[in-house]
């Protein structure tokens, strides 16, 4: 196509050249950039795309949209250069361009919050599956399109990616993107072009403020709240606090859940169930919809996800039974994830890898009354030692036993993490082991778990590795579990 049609959503001015020659592609990697293409310089926080503009007209590349121009750039004379206010804005507009629009062409469900995205967004995918949809989803543990699957870096790719994301389910005859959207990206434009028909609030509470995240709360709470100026129809989580601030000055409809009397969907009843091979909770709900639901992940929390779920499912007229199948049937790798080891006791695998989200998983899993909760876990290396001090305080008040162990080292040594945990365990009087071998650790869970125990294997959730100095190694927990359980059988060690 035309560059200038692939520039028309947006503000910019001609420095020097036209806008008149026909482009292929946009790209914001240089490397990628070639004579068929156009190059977006964008601002980035480790590096600037624009001291890259040299190498990208080396590939061939003669079209540059950029954020400001440079002295270097006269020497490229036959190069055009369009100025706009800010490149991640363009490479937003121009990439829905290129892939002429695929959010125009499915049903787009937008999921935000601090907590319960990723399930809430497979349980809308389980229920709308039941009722015959074909449901696709970009998130935090990758991008799923049909059988594909493609792992992702960011809970929400950049905007280019997202865009050939939703082309690629629109090629395989996906019906509904189901996507999380995180602050991040709110913040970096990375969803600009897109209005949603449905977007939710989960929750909020602080998250990633610090250095080349947000600088505040305030901006955490702001960014969020973008999300509900581009999309048609919103569902809120009314009790939270930060629920106002979500619903303020937004141009959607809105739908409220929660246990508040005052929202649209509320609950009348919550069992805590469990049984062999199932943990997990039945909901009785009012309001918008009334009827039992059960749901196979554990805890209040787990109510507010399906709330969520059933809120914007109702939005496709799906049936209660459709409902009740997909929230009896949903799996979500690594969050409170079940393996079976032992009909004694309940091994869970869960990516929880703050101090807010272990409690909120410790505090869950005591409302079930175990005999012991066994809490598994490490902290990142190169990371906040604060979120390792506190970490360690919240197991040692919340579980019986806390098995301190690595987690994604990186460029540290494991025993100086582990000595931080240490730091903040030891102001409990929490009973704990240190096992630095975190498949060492697991064994150990495993032989010692006693009857009606729920251990938890916490940190890693969905990842398939560790990594240490600067490489990754083959790490899935449910492997590890099984190449346990298999070396315990010729060991004739019983569980």
């Amino acid at each position: 196509m035309k560059l200038s049609q692939c520039l028309k959503d947006f503000e910019y001015e001609v420095i020097r050249g036209n806008v008149d020659g026909e482009i292929a592609d946009v790209t914001s990697d240089s490397r990628k950039a070639n004579k068929d293409n156009a190059f977006i310089a964008i601002v980035g926080a480790v590096a600037d795309g624009h001291k890259f503009i040299s190498n990208a007209y080396e590939s061939g590349c003669r079209n540059f949209i950029v954020q400001h121009m440079e002295e270097e750039f006269d020497k490229l004379e036959d190069a055009s250069f369009i100025l706009t206010k800010d490149t991640r804005i363009a490479l937003a507009y121009t990439s829905a361009q290129i892939f002429n629009h695929p959010a125009s062409k499915l049903k787009t469900v937008a999921i935000t919050g601090t907590k319960g995205k990723t399930t809430t967004t497979f349980m809308i995918k389980s229920i709308l599956e039941q009722h015959g949809q074909k449901v696709g989803i970009i998130g935090t543990t990758g991008v799923y399109i049909g059988d594909k699957y493609i792992k992702t870096v960011n809970t929400t790719p950049e905007s280019y990616d997202i865009q050939r994301f939703m082309n690629m389910m629109v090629e395989d005859g996906i019906d509904v993107c189901v996507m999380e959207v995180s602050s991040q990206a709110l913040k970096l434009n990375r969803t600009v072009g897109i209005e949603f028909d449905y977007a939710i609030f989960t929750n909020l509470s602080p998250d990633h403020i610090g250095e080349n995240e947000h600088k505040d709360y305030e901006e955490y709470v702001y960014c969020k709240s973008l999300l509900f100026k581009q999309t048609k129809h919103g569902i809120f989580n009314i009790d939270d606090k930060e629920a106002p601030a979500m619903m303020k000055d937004t141009t959607c409809t809105k739908e409220t859940f929660g246990f508040s009397k005052d929202a649209d969907l509320t609950v009348d009843k919550l069992d805590f169930i469990t049984r062999p091979g199932f943990i997990g909770i039945g909901l009785k709900t009012k309001g918008t919809i009334e009827d039992y639901f059960e749901i196979n992940t554990p805890g209040k929390f787990s109510a507010y996800n399906a709330m969520a779920a059933i809120l914007t499912a109702l939005q496709f007229n799906v049936t209660a039974q459709n409902i009740k199948e997909g929230l009896m049937n949903v799996f979500v790798r690594g969050r409170v994830e079940a393996v079976k080891v032992s009909d004694r006791f309940t091994l869970l695998i869960d990516y929880a890898h703050n101090a807010m989200s272990m409690e909120s998983l410790l505090t869950t899993i005591r409302e079930y009354n175990p005999h012991r909760i066994v809490s598994l876990f490490g902290c990142g290396g190169n990371r906040s030692k604060l979120r390792r001090y506190e970490m360690g305080e919240i197991s040692g008040k919340y579980a019986d036993l806390s098995i301190i162990t690595e987690d994604n080292s990186r460029f540290e040594d494991v025993n100086d993490i582990i000595e931080d945990i240490k730091v903040g365990i030891n102001k409990t009087s929490g009973k704990y082991v240190v096992i630095p071998d975190r498949k060492d650790a697991i064994r150990y869970s495993i032989e010692h778990a006693e009857d009606g125990d729920i251990v938890l294997l916490l940190g890693k959730g969905h990842e398939d590795y560790q990594e240490k100095q600067g490489k990754r190694y083959p790490f899935d927990e449910r492997v590890v579990v099984a190449e346990i359980l298999e070396q315990l059988k010729k060991e004739n060690i019983n569980v």
